[in-house]
């Protein structure tokens, strides 16, 4: 394929910026509907009866638990024993207690009366309602008067759970290939309830000190060091926790290995099944480093006496923040420097940094009520980069934060019915689908918003306000708001508004804005609008949002000071007379793109900006470019700029070498592509495409290379699956070449490229290539590398090979975990129609298998997700047919809910919509685009041969 010299041709694509631009698409299709960065606490829950208050009553508060645990997990055996003994006080004179329990039974009640003499331990009745899961004591005749203490004893019984949640069973296979057997928790949010009585709720915090009887055999580890004094053989007893709430509390009790280091004055542990011991390193030495980080940012020590972190083989969750013992998936906390790949050491550095901030956000100050779910998990969000940042700075971990967290939100609010970051919940169902988007990538990305407008000095000092105001306590929004009130106090800081009412706008209230610039290219001013942004370009709404904004021109394009320069102040637009823009400059507002909004401007004005980036790219930060491309796609499928606007702006790329910018154009080519991939033309999409990737995937090449910038990597993944996707020949056949050589003389793939090289090499693999990967999989021990495989093995675009893939999914004789078989569908049928074909095929016979599947947590069926999940893939008038095949024949299930239809039809109408509107006006232009490419290339050649004759005679 003959490259193309984009600066010849910048007059000839001016040109074509003025093709038309038809209808309005009114929204976008499910599958654009990107999901956020692995959620480290997204899991599904049980919806349970309606209730008019799942709120435990407020007359009685617990002080201290003494919670007893016996089991005999070494064996296998789920059952175990419990007694918790809680010292309460009443607040209210009240004729009964009530705490939490989940799936517990033989009770045995007493409760004595403290700080009496000669009280007496009395046997308590109990009722359970299972609906919201409330125990109640009671006696007849007695009364809890206020203002006194009492011990309440429950003894009871247990079953360790399978489903990943509450106190559960967990299961790996060692070196040997000996089953073995570990005891483990995982408590957010109402889950507590399960391993004992409480009151399960983030505001109710206490003491707590954990004794667990285990075999000798056996460690257990908790949230607090050993009490050596109180601990026997086989019997384990942990010192007295701060006050924390119950959801933080943990206990593992297994034959764990574990690492230990210290910096900052503070022990840490990494603790892994044995033989895992050289791939705790990596986790150790960045947790010290991003605790140290994190603690001199806040002025606030870390408040526990060690800090253990933990990779758990059977894990639903991410990872989640218990108090001084934080729990981990495998893959995000074993890293080794030979096998493990750029992605997994970034995964565990964030996500550890995210678990960290919680040790502040989350467990030293508590949120009064999941309602307010963002006020940790936003923090949270927001410092695993940042700490990172901190730690790493020459990772530039900020152009990832932007090309996940910042990208999934901005996508994720753009419905009317997006909900605000503060959302009423009662029902434990209703908490579970707070853990989205809107808690954290949303949440994250408006907090950044506010740390670079009011400047990084108020922001520090204003967190620091609020861990210490609210220490060992509770905390809403409202007290983070007065915190940094104080802190621009402190600091001299002048805000325009009302702090409270600045950041309110943003939490109480779901969307996000568009802000719209229109220049006077006569007297250097500008104008900015806001409205709420939708993808249907119509709506309209009354919110207004109080919105920090700043520019920069092409006369200084100076993007590093991030501060506030002016506001719209609740206001729907404002006016900079005195900006003074030659009318010859680009414009550009949101330097390094940390306000939460998007932004559209005027004609001119892009095409100003598309000759700045065709020119000299340089000159904009690259979250900017990359920022203009992804608003430039969601305003040219939504009617509201030429598609010819961003098309054009793409050609800047032969010159774009950073990461964030490739990964919008990533997200962006490969949308089109899922459209166009079975289009009569699509071999015109592919050439445009090739033309825009080919310079930089030749410089950037399939080879990894030592000392290399950190995000040089990742951007070479970007350009080695856009270019495949091309069909750009080299590429093709170099990671076709690569896999050939592992099977033939097994010569390893560079960890960093194996993602690439599977998916890209089995798209032309044949079966003894597949079979060789697929194999791999079955055998490997390495969670990550699992992850990997089964991604890559969906890329096959042999029917026979993914019909094996996707039926292995039931075998349940293989070596496929638990929790992998429900994922091996979505990376097939993701992936084209030959993979979605395959996958339909399969569930036509092996619906009711597929349906039987363990999900975890009692969450969505998989056959009812994965049929949702194919209809956000179907395009065409055969796949249709097929997907209505499958819907028929399972609607009537038990598995499948009765909107079934309704979402299926819904999905595909979107997808029509979307190709009636776009198909054309895309495959025109790329279609001018390449025959004007040839036609320039002739005449090139015309004028060298020209020259060339005149030479010679």
């Amino acid at each position: 394929m003959t490259r193309v010299q984009f600066g010849t041709m910048s007059m000839l694509l001016v040109l074509l910026v003025a093709t038309t631009q038809a209808a309005v698409v009114r929204s976008f299709p499910p599958f654009e509907q990107l999901q956020s960065l692995e959620n480290p606490n997204l899991r599904a829950v049980i919806p349970l009866a309606d209730e008019d208050n799942y709120r435990l009553p407020n007359e009685t508060n617990p002080l201290h638990y003494d919670v007893y645990l016996s089991t005999d997990v070494h064996l296998g055996y789920t059952i175990f024993n419990g007694t918790v003994s809680i010292t309460l006080e009443v607040l209210e004179t009240t004729q009964e207690i009530v705490v939490h329990a989940r799936q517990l039974f033989s009770f045995a009640v007493t409760i004595q009366q403290l700080e009496v003499e000669a009280a007496t331990e009395q046997t308590l009745d109990h009722e359970y309602e299972a609906a919201r899961e409330f125990l109640t004591l009671s006696k007849s005749g007695l009364s809890f008067p206020a203002d006194t203490k009492w011990l309440l004893k429950i003894s009871y019984q247990g079953n360790l759970r399978t489903d990943n949640g509450g106190f559960y069973l967990s299961t790996y296979t060692d070196e040997e290939g000996n089953t073995k057997y570990l005891a483990t928790t995982q408590f957010e949010s109402t889950d507590a309830r399960h391993a004992f009585p409480c009151y399960d709720e983030p505001a109710k915090r206490a003491n707590f000190t954990i004794t667990i009887k285990h075999d000798p055999s056996y460690n257990a580890i908790s949230n607090m060091p050993q009490n050596l004094a109180a601990s026997s053989s086989g019997v384990t007893a942990f010192d007295t926790t701060v006050k924390m709430p119950s959801y933080l509390v943990a206990f593992i009790v297994s034959e764990f290995v574990y690492s230990e280091g210290e910096l900052n004055g503070l022990p840490q542990r990494v603790f892994s099944r044995k033989g895992t011991e050289h791939e705790q390193e990596w986790a150790l030495t960045t947790g010290m480093l991003v605790e140290k980080r994190l603690s001199d940012y806040f002025g606030v020590q870390f408040a526990l006496p060690k800090l253990d972190q933990a990779g758990i083989p059977d894990f639903a969750a991410g990872a989640m923040e218990n108090w001084g013992l934080a729990t981990y998936r495998e893959e995000y906390i074993l890293y080794s420097p030979e096998n493990s790949t750029i992605n997994t050491q970034t995964n565990i550095a964030t996500i550890e940094a995210h678990e960290d901030a919680h040790m502040w956000f989350g467990d030293l100050v508590a949120i009064e009520w999941w309602s307010y779910l963002w006020l940790k998990e936003g923090f949270a969000t927001l410092f695993e980069h940042l700490a990172v940042d901190l730690a790493y700075p020459e990772w530039n971990i900020f152009q990832i934060f932007h090309a996940g967290s910042y990208q999934s939100a901005l996508i994720n609010d753009a419905s009317p019915y997006a909900r605000p970051m503060t959302y009423f919940v009662q029902k434990p169902s209703e908490i579970g689908l707070l853990y989205d988007s809107v808690s954290y990538a949303k949440a994250g990305s408006v907090l950044d918003m506010w740390r670079h407008a009011l400047t990084n000095t108020v922001f520090q000092r204003g967190l620091h306000n609020y861990l210490v105001d609210n220490q060992y306590s509770a905390a809403n929004p409202t007290k983070l708001f007065a915190a940094i009130a104080r802190a621009a106090v402190e600091e001299n800081y002048e805000v325009p508004a009302l702090v409270i009412d600045m950041m309110a706008s943003w939490t109480n209230q779901g969307g996000v804005p568009l802000l719209t610039v229109e220049r006077n290219y006569q007297d250097g001013s500008f104008s900015i609008k806001q409205e709420t942004y939708t993808n249907d370009k119509d709506y309209k709404s009354e919110k207004l949002w109080y919105v920090p904004v700043n520019y920069v021109d092409a006369s200084n394009p100076d993007f590093r000071n991030t501060e506030a320069t002016h506001y719209l102040l609740n206001q729907s637009q404002i006016s900079i007379p005195d900006a003074k823009l030659a009318a010859e400059n680009w414009l550009i507002l949101n330097k390094q793109s940390t306000g939460y909004y998007r932004i559209n401007y005027d004609s001119q004005n892009w095409q100003l900006i598309i000759d700045g980036l065709i020119n000299r790219p340089h000159k904009i930060d690259p979250r900017n470019r990359a920022q203009l491309v992804s608003d430039l796609y969601r305003f040219a499928t939504s009617g509201r700029v030429p598609h010819a606007t961003l098309l054009t702006l793409l050609t800047y790329l032969p010159n774009e070498d950073q990461y964030a910018p490739w990964s919008a154009v990533n997200t962006v080519i490969s949308l089109f592509n899922r459209y166009l991939s079975g289009d009569s033309e699509y071999e015109n999409f592919q050439f445009y495409v090739g033309e825009l990737v080919n310079q930089q995937f030749d410089k950037f090449g399939v080879n990894d290379l030592n000392g290399e910038q950190h995000l040089v990597k990742f951007t070479r993944n970007l350009l080695i699956n856009i270019a495949c996707l091309a069909g750009v020949e080299s590429c093709l056949k170099e990671t076709k070449a690569k896999l050939q050589n592992l099977v033939d003389d097994g010569t390893p793939v560079e960890p960093n490229l194996q993602s690439q090289v599977y998916c890209n090499g089995l798209k032309q693999a044949d079966s003894q290539i597949f079979d060789f990967v697929f194999e791999k999989l079955m055998d490997s021990n390495d969670q990550a590398e699992r992850r990997l495989l089964i991604s890559a093995l969906g890329c096959s675009q042999d029917a026979a090979q993914l019909e094996k893939f996707v039926s292995s999914s039931i075998d349940q004789t293989n070596g496929l975990r638990v929790q992998e078989r429900i994922t091996l569908l979505s990376p097939a049928y993701s992936r084209g129609e030959v993979g979605l074909l395959a996958s339909i095929d399969f569930l036509l016979v092996h619906w009711e298998e597929y349906a039987l599947l363990n999900t975890g947590f009692g969450g969505i069926n998989p056959l009812y997700s994965d049929i949702l999940g194919i209809s956000a893939y179907t395009v065409n008038a055969k796949q249709k047919e097929k997907l209505q095949e499958l819907v028929d024949l399972v609607q009537n299930s038990t598995f499948v809910p009765e909107t079934l239809q309704a979402s299926v039809d819904a999905n595909v109408a979107a997808n029509d919509d979307w190709l009636k509107v776009n198909r054309e006006p895309l495959m025109s232009w790329v279609s001018n685009f390449r025959n004007s490419s040839a036609a320039l290339n002739a005449s090139f050649l015309a004028l060298v041969l020209c020259l060339l004759a005149s030479k010679l005679f």
